[in-house]
């Protein structure tokens, strides 16, 4: 075993001056200028039966936008975009297009560079949205109220189409603010200068929607209530639980959760004020885990290691994104699993970890363990669906693999009540998926009160 000596903790706040940190926390991609738009715009070919398309959870029109771009219409671009996916501004910044539409680009395959495809989009969204005026309007009030649960992606693409539908929505979520991961699990990197609440207040701007915080399923709004009370319920819950290392010295100080510090990390007013260690240690080995690597070492902490029980192919996190991390300083070393939290006076001083390897497919541990100081931890294993608020009250929801069952119209078990998002069986945990989750439900919850009328 390789031993070390345990380390003092030293968590500490104000480690790197205000112009270091704002630099470190600056956008990941700036935007397009508009000449650079045009240019870009000119690189795409505009095929027939594009395959950026059809790799699209939302099935934008890329071909039609980017061709509305080149021709001097980025209002009509964004129009394009918005009507297949409302939140098209932010997933434009967060989408991982290089495993999307940019990696089945015909540029892409022929030259190995893309049209920015996620660049373009930003910049036509972000002009009509500086322009201040939403894109669509209500239809005529339809006399018909619906339940959204949850006010995450899925949640906000549902009560923007059933709004512009005519019915009326009120959206519920547990927090104070809406936005759901994309206001507090994301990077800040990715999303700078308040652009999550920008967008929420952009998707509320077509009317119709009637906003409640601090609402939580289960404990002040029960689904048996809203089920009597609604047309129609949609539940977009997300994850809320988090997986435990299941290791010893897991509840020392100093090992904390990776989506709890992110969200932390994202609602405060002060980043030079926000305590981190100088030897981090994350373990995982999706998006999570990268966002809060690269960020813990964006506030200023000297050592930055990912720990992933399988070889580095086998990642959530894509490409792409592993190597912004290494390139900000972040080692990522894989086949390690936890094994042991070390501590000394209460607090994290380390991690031992067991080396692993696959054999015929499983993964296995091989005796040998490697110890790495640290003084603080990140758990960013993944999240679970809870199923609170949703069972024993008007009839429990079929749960598949520990989340909601839905059909391919997002309907659960239970009648009159949809579902989308992370909770859903199908979920994909990319907002993207979230939204589209969103949209199909509502036309689906459309056609059933349309049908209902008849």
């Amino acid at each position: 075993m390789n031993e070390v000596r345990p380390i003092r903790s030293d968590i500490g706040a104000r480690r790197l001056d205000a112009e270091t940190l704002k630099a470190n926390f600056s956008d990941l991609h700036p935007p397009l200028a508009r000449h650079e738009a045009v240019v870009e715009a000119d690189r795409c070919y505009f095929c027939y039966d594009a395959p950026c398309m059809t790799a699209c959870p939302t099935s934008i029109d890329i071909p039609l936008f980017i061709r509305e771009i080149q021709a001097g219409n980025p209002i009509g671009a964004a129009k394009t975009i918005l009507s297949s996916n409302i939140l098209g501004g932010m997933c434009a910044r967060v989408c991982p297009t290089e495993t999307l539409c940019e990696e089945v680009c015909v540029r892409e395959i022929a030259e190995g560079k893309p049209v920015k495809i996620g660049l373009l989009q930003r910049f036509a969204t972000d002009v009509l949205m500086d322009k201040g005026e939403h894109p669509f309007t209500r239809a005529a009030p339809t006399g018909k109220r619906i339940a959204v649960v949850g006010a995450g992606p899925a949640g906000l693409s549902c009560a923007h189409r059933l709004a512009m539908h005519g019915h009326d929505v009120t959206l519920y979520d547990a927090r104070q603010k809406l936005g759901g991961l994309n206001e507090y699990g994301i990077a800040a990197y990715k999303t700078t200068e308040g652009f999550a609440q920008r967008e929420v207040d952009f998707v509320l701007d077509i009317g119709g929607i009637t906003i409640e915080t601090g609402r939580a399923l289960g404990r002040d709004i029960h689904l048996a209530d809203l089920r009597r009370d609604f047309d129609a319920v949609f539940l977009g819950l997300g994850l809320a639980g988090v997986n435990a290392l299941g290791t010893e010295g897991e509840s020392q100080a100093g090992s904390a959760d990776a989506v709890a510090w992110i969200a932390d990390l994202r609602q405060t007013t002060d980043l030079a004020s926000l305590p981190i260690g100088r030897r981090v240690v994350v373990i995982g080995g999706g998006m999570t885990a990268i966002d809060a690597a690269v960020q813990a070492k964006g506030l200023g902490a000297q050592e930055v290691t990912i720990a992933y029980r399988r070889d580095q192919t086998a990642m959530n996190a894509s490409r792409y994104e592993q190597e912004i991390a290494q390139t900000r300083g972040v080692a990522i070393r894989c086949n390690l699993q936890p094994k042991r939290i070390l501590a000394q006076g209460g607090h994290v001083t380390g991690i031992e970890l067991e080396r692993t390897r696959t054999e015929d497919g499983r993964l296995v541990g091989t005796g040998e363990t490697v110890t790495l100081e640290a003084d603080q931890i990140f758990k960013a294993i993944g999240q679970a669906f809870l199923p609170d608020g949703v069972d024993g009250e008007g009839g429990d929801i079929q749960l598949e693999r520990g989340r909601i069952k839905v059909d391919g119209e997002r309907r659960t078990s239970l009648p009159g009540v949809w579902a989308g998002g992370d909770c859903i069986s199908e979920g994909d945990d990319l907002t993207v998926v979230a939204v589209e989750d969103g949209k199909v439900a509502a036309e689906a919850i459309h056609r059933t009160l349309e049908g209902a009328k008849a």
